[in-house]
């Protein structure tokens, strides 16, 4: 059986009076690959920077790499050197060129020469075909192109584990392709990745478990497969309902329908229809 990775444990997290997680209990496993799905406002996002401590844990614990990271005395930046992390936003240096957003965490965090910050980033940028983008600004490029150099800077860094928050939710649809791409370049590496998402086909090939998330709670995990083609959990059906056939969702006119008003419009729901939830 794989060592896992990740370890959580009695997780909850509040803001004021909210309990956004409420006592997830998760393993990851070394090399393995899980999404996590569901509505917006259930947690997904709390609980990826709970693991790299971005957000401090209200009770439970959590470790990475058989590393506590919730205890008091922990080192904060030596955890995060083994986390690597993709957010919505690209988050990139706008005012220095691809190669520099690369080499100035290397050398400020990891200590590393000039020559071997550059030759790290050489490689990366070579694993996510951007060699040619080395001596370009940030807004030279698309977004899917910002993003991968988004990527390439957290590989950069050599982490163990990878976290994506929504990585392709800021993209322009023709653009997704190529930031999942990479993704499942990572995935076949090996490297353990756990990924925040609304791409429901990525989630069904690359990733060996989904995690449905509603409510701060896990509702349902399983084989991808299972969570996404055959879920068992009526909340869970109910969501990717509304990711699959957008088409299919209440239009939200019927309330006033039911009311005596007439409802307008063609009773589609707008959005691209590609299996990526709008909200």
């Amino acid at each position: 059986m794989a060592e896992n990775e990740i370890e959580i444990r009695g997780l909850r997290k509040s803001f004021g009076e909210n309990e956004v997680l409420r006592g997830i209990d998760l393993d990851v496993a070394r090399g393995e690959v899980v999404c996590v799905i569901g509505p917006s406002g259930s947690g997904k996002s709390t609980l990826l920077r709970c693991v790299n401590l971005l957000e401090e844990p209200s009770a439970g614990r959590i470790f990475v790499g058989g590393t506590e990271v919730t205890d008091l005395d922990v080192d904060i930046d030596a955890v995060r050197r083994r986390i690597g992390m993709v957010f919505q936003q690209f988050n990139l240096f706008p005012h220095v060129t691809v190669t520099e957003n690369l080499t100035l965490p290397q050398r400020r965090v990891l200590k590393r020469g000039r020559a071997g910050a550059a030759s790290v980033a050489r490689e990366n940028l070579e694993r996510v075909g951007l060699a040619d983008k080395a001596g370009a600004y940030p807004a030279q490029l698309s977004g899917g192109q910002q993003q991968r150099v988004a990527i390439a800077r957290a590989l950069a860094m050599n982490p163990e584990v990878m976290l994506f928050d929504e990585p392709t939710s800021a993209l322009d649809p023709e653009l997704v392709g190529e930031v999942l791409a990479v993704m499942r370049m990572l995935a076949a590496e090996g490297m353990t990745m756990m990924v925040v998402t609304h791409e429901m086909s990525f989630a069904r090939e690359v990733a060996d478990r989904v995690v449905f998330m509603d409510e701060g709670a896990i509702v349902e995990q399983g084989p991808a497969e299972q969570v996404v083609g055959s879920p068992r959990h009526e909340r869970t059906r109910n969501f990717l309902n509304r990711i699959l056939d957008p088409a299919a969702a209440e239009d939200p006119g019927s309330t006033a329908a039911g009311n005596g008003h007439a409802s307008s419009g063609s009773g589609k729901e707008s959005g691209s229809g590609s299996g990526r939830e709008t909200g």
